[in-house]
């Protein structure tokens, strides 16, 4: 399959929703229940290193980041938000999203990748862990699902190598 990793549009909004959606509904990729409007999405996620896996004029997965704090010190740290459509799931496409958006994060002087992942969710922890990123925590029954259900989440980071350094 010839995807191709490019910059999120907004006109890709509809289908990063639905893949976003899905997500949701696997009971084990996020605790939101529902998809929020794009400005409140767009307001709520760095207006950089937004990237889809094209396939045509499908989006197959998506990447994005989200500021951990407001405090200058920390303007290099971000959270990661990655989803992968369910009929594209296993085929690298995430592995690619994740290899490009370190790849733009270093280049715009991003030094720490951060994610919390439900720990069910074994193939997210996998794919960053392909990726660079290692385990750093376990915050225990932090949060539950709607149906009452108490998860534990992964705590992962990935420090770059070159950006932030000196």
């Amino acid at each position: 399959m010839e995807y191709k990793i490019e910059e999120m549009k907004a006109s890709d909004w509809e289908q990063v929703k639905d893949i976003y959606l899905e997500g949701i509904k696997t009971g084990v990729a996020t605790f939101q229940t529902e998809a929020p409007i794009w400005e409140t999405w767009d307001k709520g996620h760095l207006g950089l290193c937004r990237l889809v896996a094209h396939l045509d004029n499908n989006v197959l997965g998506w990447v994005a980041l989200s500021p951990t704090s407001s405090r200058d010190c920390y303007a290099g740290v971000v959270e990661v938000s990655i989803y992968v459509g369910n009929k594209y799931r296993g085929k690298g496409i995430g592995t690619d999203l994740l290899t490009a958006v370190i790849k733009q994060s270093e280049e715009s002087g991003i030094w720490t990748l951060y994610c919390a992942i439900i720990k069910e969710n074994i193939a997210s922890i996998e794919t960053h862990k392909k990726c660079g990123f290692r385990e750093i925590g376990i915050r225990e029954k932090v949060a539950k699902m709607g149906n009452g259900i108490w998860h534990d989440v992964v705590l992962m980071e990935r420090r770059s190598k070159v950006a932030g350094i000196s």
